[in-house]
């Protein structure tokens, strides 16, 4: 398919179907998203031996099948998180579970990326709203920057980064701290848009 085909990321993941019988076979869940691909499964905190080898066999059948049907597992991107309750993440600090895939190793992280939203080991949102923020201020400073050679009425922020994953309710339930740094970015958006001073308010209609 040519590069950035809309029908590529849909053959993709029809050729690698097969890769959900090798999950299978390891009792490992298997979720893909065009060629992004991710294994998880649930294991208990006294079991975390059993849990991290029976991964690394899953892992290491999925690049044997890889490798059969032309494709390459590239460990240098392969992350591993062991997700749970706040109170319980000490035990993984101190064990920190990990895959040996053949000569390369694979520790498990305090947070991924996932498709666009980071994912903390401690299932919070803290990181993820932490980044969308230093992201949107920095390209809000920019945009100030050209502001005054924008028309007033063309000028705009593009908020789909504080927007990303919402519709499938990644911040129901979130603190309010964690909203509240987010109501800071659409203001601070707000003013750029109005043209107003940092301490001012921005119109009522933008904010």
């Amino acid at each position: 398919m040519p590069r950035g085909s809309v029908l590529g990321p849909r053959k993709f993941i029809l050729y690698a179907a097969d890769l959900e019988d090798v999950a299978a076979k390891h009792s490992v869940n298997i979720h893909g998203y065009a060629d992004d691909t991710q294994l998880y499964l649930h294991g208990r905190r006294d079991d975390m031996t059993s849990t991290d080898r029976r991964l690394e066999n899953c892992v290491t059948d999925v690049g044997q099948w890889m490798s059969a049907n032309r494709l390459k597992l590239n460990t240098e991107k392969t992350e591993l998180l062991w997700a749970g309750p706040r109170h319980g993440q000490s035990c993984v600090t101190d064990c920190r579970p990990s895959l040996q895939l053949g000569a390369d190793t694979v520790t498990a992280q305090d947070d991924v990326r996932l498709l666009g939203v980071t994912i903390s080991s401690d299932l919070s949102l803290q990181r993820h709203v932490s980044n969308v923020s230093a992201t949107s201020f920095y390209w809000l400073r920019q945009l100030r920057r050209v502001r005054r050679s924008l028309d007033s009425e063309s000028a705009a922020f593009v908020t789909s980064r504080v927007d990303q994953c919402n519709a499938v309710g990644l911040l129901s339930g979130a603190t309010k701290s964690v909203t509240d740094t987010l109501q800071r970015v659409m203001k601070a958006a707000a003013r750029v848009v109005s043209d107003a001073r940092k301490f001012e308010r921005p119109d009522s209609n933008l904010a």
